[in-house]
């Protein structure tokens, strides 16, 4: 047993999605989450600039003697997370692996929909684990931009007109293409997820990259004899813009309280 804190970080609010399916399979853990507020997004930068704020990420949370990190971000997944396997003596997880396989598992047809960063898009990062899967699917990918700003705004509820042309340009080539699954390639991307199913249609099954991550960690610290044994876990939550703006969407995705455990890091002296 270890009762080490784990790790999770993201460009910003995305990464909540994964933390709180980690927070429901693994209620016992301590838990250190750290959204990039200030520098929200990472998905229009280029890999330069992604591996440097990602190291400073990592660099940050190791402050906190971790025994595992859970990159919740697919623009870093994609980008970086060889390099900081590389670098660390630690386990770190990324989502782009477990959701390709989730939707391998998921896909009828073998067609395959993508969305993502522009920065993950562009890295050919899923493709590439997909066609090392199964060579037969195929894929069809489509960058969504506006799609973090608008989570980062709250604007991802059904009935936003912003947020639904939104998901109506990016995503109509896709569902176009008859894709059976859909990857949401960002974990910002399940806040849109009742938008996006709509307009997919009930055929089509959506793929959480961080939900597919939390059961992959999960899974793995148990096989590594790496888990705690609390009765009650712990949350910790660092940002690096205002802590009140996070403390009110954290509210809504976490479906708890953190306004008195978030605080603010200088990032950039990591």
């Amino acid at each position: 047993m270890d009762s080490r804190p784990i790790g999770v970080f993201d460009s910003g609010v995305g990464g909540l999605t994964a933390l709180r399916e980690l927070r429901r399979i693994l209620p016992g853990e301590r838990f250190v989450y750290f959204g990039d507020t200030g520098r929200v997004p990472y998905g229009p930068k280029g890999r330069e600039t992604i591996l440097r704020y990602a190291r400073q990420d990592v660099a940050f949370l190791r402050a906190f003697d971790p025994k595992a990190i859970v990159i919740a971000c697919g623009t870093v997944s994609a980008n970086a997370l060889g390099e900081l396997t590389a670098e660390n003596d630690l386990p770190i997880f990324g989502v782009v692996e477990p959701a390709v396989q989730a939707a391998v598992r998921a896909t009828r047809n073998r067609k395959v929909g993508l969305i993502g960063t522009a920065a993950s898009i562009r890295s050919g990062a899923y493709e590439k684990a997909l066609a090392e899967i199964d060579p037969a699917v195929t894929v069809t990918a489509k960058a969504c931009p506006l799609f973090v700003p608008l989570v980062e705004n709250g604007r991802f509820r059904p009935g936003d007109k912003m947020a639904e042309l939104a998901v109506e340009e990016y995503l109509t080539p896709v569902k176009a293409a008859g894709v059976d699954t859909l990857v949401l390639g960002c974990t910002h991307y399940p806040l849109l997820a009742e938008l996006i199913g709509r307009f997919m249609g009930p055929e089509v099954t959506l793929i959480d990259t961080g939900a597919a991550c939390a059961d992959a960690a999960a899974k793995a610290l148990g096989e590594m004899d790496l888990l705690g044994d609390a009765q009650v876990g712990e949350l910790r939550c660092f940002v690096s813009d205002a802590p009140q703006d996070f403390a009110v969407l954290a509210d809504l995705f976490l479906g708890e309280t953190v306004e008195g455990a978030v605080e603010r890091v200088e990032i950039e002296k990591y």
